[in-house]
């Protein structure tokens, strides 16, 4: 029988849900946790996929038996709502974690100790009644001391030495508002960005060309973005009318942004289709999700999508492990 993932999402108000047979039944995974906690975050440990982290409304959490169970870290982040996390592929005792307000954090241990980066963030956003968050951080597969962090709304940083100085580089982006990075490998290689109004690429991690997704998709909006290695090189972007909306779409491209085509979801989204899930252990397999609620799911690689049937309130994360 072929192996499928575990698929962990984590929810607005009804914390973490596990599958264990595709997507096709659910169950809560939130001993130790909160039941109704807020999670924004799922990160599963690279070479131990029982070790996962979950970052809450109110710090950081570990488990260490695929989901069962969950134990509180004490670090800088508590009381913080952690909206992002990245363990690094090779060098899975290093992590990184996005909060808002924003601010970025390091560890070298595994998540046991953190530390928070010296980096220059902007503490509000002018006109806008949101406070500033980390929403993406990347570490780029080709060099272990390169890392990316989106922030809404305050642009990219990129630190060329681990995470211990950064600087911004956000000449000519549609806007401020980063939602999402991918990393498409090559000479040069290209980092692509999703905003609030368009999808925007660069080479030399400065200087933008935004792509004007707008003549191609129903929305500007966009949100959750993934590059994906499938024999061809692909750029997968979720986009809706809003956030949350109450329509979205999801689309890829084949060529860095020149032409995109619009997956078959079977009709809109119930809301912006908020991010993607992939694992490299299971490369056939994505999984995508609206913000409200809605879960899709391919093992084809992206050519063809099932909606899965069960739908939760208000999903924000959502984690494939073997």
């Amino acid at each position: 029988m072929t192996p499928v993932p575990i698929l962990y999402v984590g929810t607005i108000g009804q914390s973490v849900w596990r599958s264990q047979d595709g997507g096709a039944s659910w169950q809560r995974a939130t001993e130790g946790l909160f039941l109704e906690a807020d999670i924004r975050a799922i990160a599963v440990r690279p070479d131990n996929s029982a070790v996962l982290f979950a970052g809450s409304g109110a710090g950081l959490y570990r488990s260490t038996d695929g989901g069962d169970s969950w134990k509180f870290i004490d670090s800088p982040m508590n009381d913080l709502q952690i909206w992002t996390l990245a363990i690094h592929p090779e060098s899975p005792d290093t992590m990184y974690a996005g909060a808002c307000p924003s601010a970025l954090y390091r560890s070298h241990n595994g998540g046991d100790t953190w530390h928070k980066l010296t980096v220059e963030l902007a503490a509000e956003c002018p006109g806008v009644p949101i406070v500033p968050r980390v929403t993406s951080i990347l570490i780029d597969p080709e060099d272990a001391q390169t890392v990316y962090a989106g922030i809404e709304i305050d642009g990219m940083r990129i630190s060329r030495d681990g995470g211990s100085s950064w600087s911004a580089g956000n000449e000519g982006l549609s806007s401020q508002d980063i939602h999402g990075l991918a990393l498409v490998p090559g000479a040069p290689k290209t980092l692509v960005a999703s905003t609030n109004n368009d999808v925007c690429v660069t080479t030399d991690m400065l200087n933008w060309t935004p792509l004007n997704v707008g003549a191609h998709y129903p929305w500007p909006y966009c949100r959750g973005i993934l590059h994906l290695s499938n024999g061809d090189s692909q750029i997968w972007v979720g986009a809706g009318n809003g956030p949350p909306g109450n329509q979205g779409g999801l689309f890829y491209s084949d060529d860095l942004g020149k032409s995109w085509q619009r997956a078959d979801l079977g009709g809109d989204a119930n809301s912006t289709i908020w991010a993607l899930a992939h694992n490299p252990a299971f490369p056939d397999w994505l999984v995508v999700y609206s913000v409200a609620g809605q879960l899709y799911r391919s093992t084809d690689r992206g050519h063809t999508w099932t909606k899965l049937s069960r739908e939760f309130g208000e999903v924000r994360a959502v984690a494939l492990a073997a």
